[in-house]
């Protein structure tokens, strides 16, 4: 095997010097219009339909709502059938049909091949000047003037601004070129041409920024309600875990003192039942150690524990009166036996009952508002709704932050619940909610099960 090695010599005079690399500028500028204009010049990409979801297009019948889908592409071929026109004129006879074709093609090659269009447009261009001569302007004839423009604007409007830029720059060095090499002849349109091409492509380059400003203001808005959306899960499911802390804390704590004070109940109580009491105790200490721990990070700094114990469905009647004086007329239903329900259906329903009303107080000021309390067999029944807002009220809705309907849900489900909501046929709003609660016979069939 032999190698070759090849070695580049300079002459002593130094007349080849060595090959100095190109600027990273100019061979940015070279790959980009490559890209752009060059690779893949000829892909098929079809123009899509606009969109009929306009302020005025959903206004459309259905048969006219979809033909108007294809108003932009009855639009460039408008364009080009007038491009083709001025040229039919402009010929003068024999070659008239030829060199309308020469101007619609282009026009029309848009609509699937934006790139081409351009290159077979400065190619028609050319071509009508050498075979037909001066039809009436030059470097472009008025059909031709007509057709390179429209495909200008039709090239920037489906790319982006940079290839719209390069198009023009090669448009400017086409007529350019065609001054250098043929001199000036009388009718000169360059100037309007590239004047002209230049005002348009501007226009297309702003509305190109305006559109997707306003798609990125769009993206980040939903993000944005995602995240908000998110923060105000996390925030009411915190508000849940700090309330039913204090509540099955203050459980554990009753169970520790009562296990600690039973032995002494009992004269001569036997050492088993002292011995057991006391291992109520420490696992009632322990399991209150543990959740004040556990749950303890939900809290915030700046959080105090109540003094008073969490409200309950007994407490509910202040809390309408407090509505009341707020200036919401509001009646209260009680159906079924009244019974005590676990601490956290109770606080739940409360709760739920003070988010709904104080919707109402702030989407529906001055309307009536009716609470329904059902003690149904297998759970609770809540329902509160309220009429449509008086037309003669002076105060106006405030759009809250959406968090109510939010906490609600997040409430319900904790329990395994069920819950809608929703306005009503008269113009109000309604609240239903299903709290499940397991009988005793349920519980001690449970407890049996798990022995």
């Amino acid at each position: 095997m032999t190698e070759t090695t090849q070695t580049q010599r300079t002459a002593p005079d130094g007349a080849f010097g060595a090959h100095k690399p190109r600027s990273p500028e100019y061979t940015l500028a070279a790959n980009a219009l490559r890209q752009d204009l060059f690779q893949g010049a000829f892909a098929y990409r079809p123009m899509r339909r606009m969109s009929v979801d306009g302020p005025l297009t959903r206004r459309l019948p259905g048969r006219l709502r979809e033909c108007a889908a294809w108003a932009p592409h009855a639009v460039v071929v408008g364009a080009g059938l007038l491009a083709m026109l001025l040229a039919w004129v402009s010929a003068h006879g024999g070659p008239a049909p030829v060199y309308g074709l020469l101007a619609l093609v282009p026009v029309l090659l848009t609509l699937v091949r934006p790139v081409g269009a351009f290159w077979l447009s400065l190619g028609a261009t050319a071509a009508s000047w050498v075979v037909f001569g001066n039809l009436g302007g030059w470097p472009w004839s008025p059909g031709s003037f007509v057709a390179h423009l429209t495909v200008l604007t039709v090239v920037a409007i489906r790319t982006r601004p940079r290839t719209a830029a390069w198009t023009w720059m090669v448009t400017a060095c086409y007529a350019l070129a065609a001054e250098t090499v043929y001199g000036h002849h009388s009718g000169d349109n360059s100037g309007p041409m590239l004047v002209l091409s230049a005002l348009v492509l501007l226009v297309v380059t702003l509305w190109h920024i305006r559109r997707d400003a306003a798609q990125e203001v769009t993206a980040q808005q939903t993000v944005t309600a995602h995240e908000r959306s998110r923060r105000t899960l996390l925030e009411e499911r915190t508000t849940i875990a700090r309330e039913l802390h204090d509540v099955v804390a203050h459980h554990m704590s009753v169970v520790a003192i009562q296990a600690e004070a039973a032995p002494y109940r009992v004269q001569n109580p036997p050492p088993e039942l002292e011995k057991a009491f006391a291992t109520i105790r420490e696992n009632a200490v322990a399991a209150l150690t543990e959740l004040r721990r556990v749950l303890g990070v939900v809290r915030a700094e700046d959080y105090e524990a109540p003094q008073a114990p969490q409200p309950t469905l007994a407490d509910l009647d202040t809390l309408l009166a407090n509505v009341r004086e707020a200036g919401l007329t509001v009646e209260k239903t009680v159906m079924g036996a009244v019974r005590e329900l676990p601490q956290g259906v109770e606080l739940s329903a409360y709760r739920i009952v003070q988010e709904a009303l104080s919707n109402t107080l702030r989407h529906a000021p001055g309307a009536s508002a009716r609470v329904e309390i059902g003690y149904v067999l297998g759970g609770l029944a809540l329902r509160v709704v309220n009429g449509p807002p008086p037309a003669t009220s002076l105060t106006k809705p405030s759009p809250g932050s959406g968090h109510g309907i939010t906490g609600m849900r997040e409430r319900v489900s904790m329990l395994d619940g069920e819950m809608t909501a929703g306005p009503v046929d008269d113009g109000g709003y309604e609240v239903a909610v299903f709290l499940p609660v397991a009988t005793v016979t349920e519980r001690t069939d449970d407890d049996g099960a798990g022995a």
